[in-house]
């Protein structure tokens, strides 16, 4: 697969160069660098908070931490300055309050069960996982219904939107950030050492170090740091950082004009960036590019990984299990201003306080999303019980 793979990434960056624009074919090629890393670190949000939650092990949590600091020491510099190499860039700042609250709490849910949440689903489905094809279908579906419904919940309380780089200025917003990404690593290791006195074993990976970075698996700190340097690269080469979430609204609304529904009728497709959105090529907005670049670099890795082989047949909790949690992942990524990436990675590392309200509700969410799982036939949940499917 590898071959097709990079046909794929090639051919693709040629056509959207000629049919949209050069930038766009240069952040597919950039959606494809972090699809490959994501695949080869096996870079899982909801798998890090769930096993966090059920059996108390930080490592994927403390890697978070990592690459959220990487981004931050990059992003605040950038943001402070407000142009980078030429280019005007902004951060991902967005309203804290009860629809973030709301939102963030449903995608927590959503995604312990569909196995993944908005990254993870685009490079999982790359890498031939056809479970979370239900997952990407229904997280559009909850995409457009939560557009619709996202002018209500914009009247609910809020805050506004709060940035503390520009509140408290680059240094005093640096050193508290980078403060408490250390604080939440430390005490995920005092968790870690009390759930678990006696740590499993673990064989250590085969292969050279060149080997393991063209095939994989990766460290997850080559992970954590490989996704903090690309978001700022996504940073100063689209003027904002990395963001998924509006690619499956868009990618949903497309669909669902081309089935006859008047999306006119919903305030949010008549607001000047969604119109704009919808009115052009799915190739002309960064975020979709983006998106179909991860997909096409997480195929090229599961090819350079030799584990391109989709399962054909699936337990039926497993497809429900998947497209609830797509649905829950797509309506409350609307409602947030973003997901796990354009809300939490993103809004963490451009000094958004609505970032950190994500963090918390999506946790408390992964929580209830967790103890649902059993329920599902899934694994990874509290009960001790046999389970039917791993996810």
């Amino acid at each position: 697969m590898t071959v097709p793979a990079l046909l794929l990434l090639a051919g693709g960056a040629l056509y959207i160069a000629g049919s949209a624009s050069q930038k766009m074919a240069g952040l597919y090629l950039l959606g494809g660098a972090l699809g490959l890393v994501l695949y080869h670190a096996a870079f899982g949000f909801a798998s890090a908070w769930r096993v966090f939650l059920a059996e108390g092990r930080g490592e994927g949590l403390r890697a978070q931490m990592l690459m959220l600091g990487v981004a931050t020491l990059l992003f605040f510099p950038l943001i402070a300055e407000g142009a980078a190499i030429g280019v005007n860039v902004g951060g991902a700042v967005a309203p804290l309050g009860v629809s973030v609250l709301v939102g963030a709490a449903l995608f927590g849910v959503g995604m312990q069960l569909a196995g993944g949440c908005a990254s993870g689903t685009l490079y999982t489905v790359g890498g031939g996982s056809t479970a979370m094809v239900f997952t990407l279908i229904f997280f559009m579906v909850g995409s457009v219904i939560g557009a619709a419904h996202l002018p209500w919940w914009l009247d609910t309380p809020s805050l506004g939107s709060i940035s503390i780089l520009k509140t408290w200025g680059l240094w005093p917003a640096l050193a508290a950030q980078l403060a408490v990404f250390a604080a939440i690593a430390g005490a995920t290791l005092v968790i870690e050492r009390r759930r678990n006195p006696y740590p499993a074993a673990t064989a250590a990976p085969g292969g050279s170090p060149a080997r393991r970075l063209v095939s994989g698996p990766w460290p997850l700190v080559w992970g954590a740091v490989a996704l903090g340097v690309l978001n700022a690269v996504t940073l100063v080469s689209a003027g904002h950082p990395w963001t998924i979430s509006f690619g499956y609204t868009l990618w949903g609304g497309k669909l669902a004009a081309a089935a006859g529904v008047d999306l006119s009728a919903y305030a949010f497709w008549t607001w000047p960036f969604p119109s704009r959105a919808l009115a052009g090529s799915v190739f002309a907005d960064s975020t979709s590019v983006m998106n179909f670049g991860v997909l096409a670099g997480a195929f090229l890795a599961a090819g350079l990984a030799g584990r391109f082989n989709p399962a054909w047949r699936l337990p039926w909790r497993r497809v429900l299990a998947a497209a609830l949690g797509g649905l829950l992942m797509g309506y409350g990524a609307r409602l947030a201003f973003g997901c796990n990436v354009g809300a939490y990675f993103s809004g963490i590392a451009s000094g958004s306080l609505h970032g950190w309200l994500w963090f918390a509700a999506a946790l408390g969410g992964s929580y209830l999303g967790t103890s649902l799982r059993p329920l599902f036939g899934l694994s990874g949940g509290f009960s001790r019980r046999p389970t039917a499917q791993a996810a």
